[in-house]
């Protein structure tokens, strides 16, 4: 099972290699829809690992975490389309 728990360890690398990509994106983004897609990619990437890496350690734990911070990561962009359109911005 070796080889099945670092296969995920590696998977979880990659989620992680690709928020950081998508970290261009928030710095270097056009508008602030950009920028608040790119911080969900990245939110969703790093729940992703983090589900990985709690399967690869058999710790269940980190599942709650991951649900936590899925959590987060869907009220901060809902609190963001509500900002935007109640100060005139429209989605």
């Amino acid at each position: 099972m070796v080889e099945f728990e670092t296969a995920l360890l590696a998977i979880a690398a990659a989620f992680v290699v690709f928020a950081v990509v998508s970290l261009y994106r928030v710095i270097a983004g056009p508008t602030d829809h950009d920028r608040v897609i790119a911080v969900n990619v990245m939110g969703t990437n790093t729940v992703i690992a983090i589900a990985l890496v709690s399967s690869a350690l058999d710790a269940p734990l980190f599942l709650d975490i991951a649900l936590v911070y899925a959590l987060l990561n869907f009220l901060l962009s809902i609190a963001f389309s509500k900002f935007n359109v109640e100060h005139g911005g429209v989605l």
